[in-house]
């Protein structure tokens, strides 16, 4: 099993950028891609942004496309999402999560991070 860890949040100005990185620990022998999901306060969990193991392939949806570039550091088992243009609706705690495959379906992700809180002010 892999080991998680999120770090990078805070609090930012609305138009104003963060990144947030996820460190692995335990097997990160196996080749895991990698992904951000993100919790509003009274709202689901949603996908953000994943990437391969190899970081060739990255995949994003809806408004952070654009705004947010995941990459990573294997040297470093590291993954980070660099958020740029926030806005208040970005508020959210964010978590990484490790998955066999590149997907945006929560199910499929089975090592999760415990969260960094995020919080854009207009």
């Amino acid at each position: 099993q892999v080991q998680l860890v999120e770090s990078g949040g805070g609090l930012a100005q609305a138009g104003g950028s963060l990144r947030l990185s996820c460190a692995a620990s335990g097997r990160t022998s196996r080749n895991y891609a990698m992904g951000w999901f993100r919790q509003a306060p009274g709202k689901e969990r949603e996908f953000v942004a994943a990437i391969t193991w190899s970081g060739g392939n990255t995949y994003y949806v809806g408004s952070m496309k654009g705004r947010f570039t995941i990459s990573r550091d294997n040297a470093k088992n590291t993954v980070y999402l660099q958020m740029n243009s926030l806005k208040p609706e970005d508020t959210a705690v964010y978590y990484c999560a490790a998955s066999p495959r590149l997907t945006a379906l929560i199910g499929e992700y089975d090592a999760w991070g415990q969260g960094t809180h995020v919080t854009v002010s207009s």
